[in-house]
């Protein structure tokens, strides 16, 4: 059994914060309606639900689209001297809310402030003519925050204070399914201490660590650790600095995002050739690793299922562990900044993140960062 499943398993029975997903991801982001036309348009959402001056909400307006069980929320404020304004002046857009289904939100407030969590919302009950949905919060590494969503008793298109968006423009899904997990990068010596919150506060169990030694290059290294809730359906992997002769990926995004903060979001699918080929036909571009990376890729993966020829042509990445194998690949920053960037990933059989990936990887990183003058 492997070590990452056997992990899970110990702590399943006893997890006080039983999570069933994630419910959505929130971006902060100075134009909400053309960031969710970017992402119907190249990723493949579909419009679902609307908040702002014409639903009541006279702050911001926020927009939801949806693919599959895959919900990302776009917000912007509608003036100056606002918190989300003062957000996005500082970080840029970004993630600003890991939302969390659960069963019961005040409990998993509970659960969490009692640990030593500092709140963000304590349990509020939103109704309308579709149900009720109970929310609350805390504070995490930045000004990240999770939010916990209960909506057994809700029926509506996604939350209270919104309304149905309708749209004549729904582009084809791109194949993307759900969250598969979201990484945050902290500062130096900050790792530690973060591992500790998800382990207390949480009830996370560290799965996996990659050190210096697992992730570096030539020019920069990082350390990282995986968290994992008890039934593995939430993980947190979280990345910090380590030394090395010039500026690794995670300084750069300290740098630009202006402190700590969500690096990326991987996106699960069951067919990641079709997916990455319609993304790119969309206009997403992903990092591209020297074709010298597929000339031995059989003989350290073992037999897989797809050819290989279309992988060298999209620049998708194989690993395997005990488990299985799984396929990656890493879009370029999406934003102007060098900070936020997605993932896609299928997994066949696989529960690890890619370690055997991580060189040719953080080297394609590496050749961004040049061409920036970051490296």
């Amino acid at each position: 059994m492997s070590q990452v499943l056997s992990k899970l398993q110990q702590h399943a029975a006893t997890d006080f914060l039983p999570l069933l997903g994630t419910d959505y991801v929130e971006f902060y982001v100075g134009n909400a309606k053309q960031a969710a036309h970017f992402y119907k348009t190249a990723f493949g959402f579909q419009s679902l639900a609307y908040a702002g001056p014409e639903t009541g909400v006279k702050d911001r307006a926020s927009y939801a689209v949806r693919q599959n069980k895959l919900t990302f929320v776009f917000t912007t404020a509608l003036r100056a001297n606002n918190p989300i304004a003062d957000h996005i002046y500082k970080h840029g857009d970004g993630v600003k809310v890991l939302a969390l289904l659960v069963d019961d939100a005040e409990k998993a407030w509970n659960e969490t402030t009692q640990r030593g969590a500092s709140s963000c919302m304590e349990p509020q009950r939103q109704k309308d003519d579709f149900g009720e949905v109970v929310q609350s919060g805390i504070h995490t590494y930045g000004e990240t925050v999770h939010l916990f969503i209960e909506r057994k008793n809700y029926k509506g298109a996604f939350l209270p204070g919104f309304k149905i968006w309708e749209s004549t423009y729904n582009p084809v899904s791109t194949g993307l399914l759900y969250v598969d997990h979201c990484v945050g990068n902290v500062g130096w010596n900050q790792m530690g201490k973060w591992v500790q919150f998800y382990e207390e506060v949480m009830g996370f169990k560290n799965i996996l660590s990659f050190d210096d030694k697992d992730i570096s290059t030539e020019y920069s290294a990082l350390m990282s650790k995986v968290m994992s809730n008890g039934n593995g359906y939430v993980k947190f992997p979280i990345n910090e600095p380590a030394e090395g002769k010039k500026k690794s990926q995670v300084e750069e995004y300290l740098d630009y995002y202006d402190g700590e903060g969500c690096q990326h979001v991987a996106l699960a699918t069951n067919n990641i050739i079709e997916t990455v080929t319609a993304l790119q036909n969309r206009g997403v571009e992903f990092l591209k690793v020297p074709g010298s990376y597929y000339e031995d890729l059989l003989d350290r993966v073992g037999v897989i299922d797809e050819d290989l020829e279309p992988l060298r042509d999209l620049g998708i990445l194989v690993d395997r562990d005990e488990e299985g194998y799984l396929l990656q690949i890493f879009t370029k920053p999406v934003e102007d900044r060098p900070t936020l960037f997605f993932e896609i990933i299928q997994r066949k059989g696989a529960k690890s993140f890619g370690k055997g990936n991580f060189k040719a990887l953080f080297e394609a990183i590496e050749r961004e960062q040049e061409k920036r003058g970051n490296l």
